[in-house]
């Protein structure tokens, strides 16, 4: 019989031991690594590669995954804890460590073989590389199925020809997981996904996005010419990409959820700081209806989509249908985010539009939120197929 922790004052959310450990391990680390360079990396659109060292060396890179293969032997639910609480103090860093483990090394784990797990695995899990996914294109965003990159079989190698467009973490990845079609002429049932070593003759790293926000997590194009790999390195077989890619994006929305949350907590906490600190027409400005409304908003919101994110984490570790739980945390959790940020900024006012204050970095951050790995509207239409409509 499994003993469940039930929710307290002091554990609302009913963690493990476990995770609450992991939860104020991951804290302290943020605070005292992550949160110093957060403006910095943000200014300079730096990546912080020493960052995801430490965090490799803590076990933070694996979270999820067998022992046998490096990993940390842990839950879903703790990887998306320690998501929220890097996205506290960083953005930036949140949704770089997100894409490496749901985008960048999830597919290994699920669907390839024993051998690509063994020798891609635990280069990921200790931090020593870094994991990317590649399926939007130019011409494929939301519609994935538009691909235009192939590979075509050779003997015992395929010949990739295409270029892929906003790919998170590229220049420090020994491998990118590509999608590509095999047959075109199936459609969703012709894509196929392919273990990509970014040291294979042909295959190179494009242009450097300049963005919005989370400008401290490279975001680039990667393009491949002739790019010739083994076709050991084809992950599963022929035509199971576009599942593969679904599911993948199931659990990576429920991290994206866990970032959302993260910006959100941390824009949150520096408003109501602010808020108890600040003077005006006599007293601290939390003491004004219009404000104190904000934050209680604020305090709400965040409440309900932690929730909701910890039950698609639950979901997913159980191993339930999470499809819509998933779609329902990401679009509830960065829509939040967004709101929260907006509002943090109002609350600082005129401080809150400049970049000395954290403020106005997570509300650039939290947009990103309601467009990476599905938007708002894909999340809807996804909801809305699995109500029934």
């Amino acid at each position: 019989m499994i003993t469940l922790t039930p929710p307290s004052t002091t554990n609302p959310y009913a963690l493990t031991e476990e995770q609450l450990a992991l939860q104020e391990m991951v804290r302290d680390f943020a605070q005292r690594e992550v949160k110093p360079l957060a403006a910095e990396i943000d200014e300079k659109e730096t990546y912080p590669r020493e960052t995801f060292t430490k965090m490799g060396e803590l076990g933070l890179m694996g979270i999820p995954w067998p022992e046998e293969y490096g990993g940390g032997g842990s839950d879903y639910l703790s990887y998306c804890i320690a998501v929220e609480e890097i996205a506290k103090v960083c953005g930036s860093t949140g949704l770089s460590f997100a894409a490496h483990v749901s985008l960048g090394t999830a597919p290994i784990f699920y669907f390839g073989s024993d051998e690509q797990k063994r020798r891609f695995l635990p280069s990921l899990c200790s931090g020593k590389s870094v994991g990317s996914w590649a399926l939007t294109e130019p011409q494929a965003g939301s519609d994935s199925a538009r691909q235009e990159t192939v590979a075509i079989r050779e003997g015992d190698e395929y010949v990739l020809t295409g270029s892929k467009q906003f790919i998170t973490n590229p220049p420090f990845s020994e491998a990118c997981i590509v999608m590509a079609m095999t047959d075109k002429a199936r459609g969703n049932k012709g894509i196929s996904s392919f273990i990509v070593p970014t040291d294979a003759p042909g295959f190179s790293v494009g242009k450097h996005e300049k963005k919005l926000g989370m400008r401290g997590s490279p975001t680039c194009e990667i393009l491949m010419r002739n790019c010739r790999i083994p076709a050991s390195l084809r992950i599963a077989e022929e035509g199971t990409g576009f599942k593969q890619a679904m599911k993948t994006l199931d659990g990576g929305r429920i991290s994206i959820g866990a970032l959302a949350l993260g910006i959100a907590q941390g824009a949150y906490e520096e408003a109501l700081a602010y808020a108890k600190e600040r003077i005006a027409f006599g007293q601290t400005i939390g003491k004004h209806q219009a404000v104190a409304a904000l934050l209680a908003d604020m305090a709400t919101g965040i409440h309900a989509a932690r929730l909701m994110v910890y039950h698609a984490a639950r979901l997913k570790d159980s191993g339930q249908e999470h499809t819509l739980a998933g779609a329902q945390a990401k679009l509830f959790a960065s829509e939040v985010s967004m709101k929260v940020t907006t509002d943090a900024v109002q609350v600082l006012g005129g401080y809150g539009y400049i970049r000395d204050f954290p403020v106005e970095r997570m509300m650039r951050d939290a947009k990103l939120c309601e467009i990476g790995e599905g938007t708002s509207q894909i999340q809807r239409l996804v909801i809305a197929r699995k109500i029934g409509l």
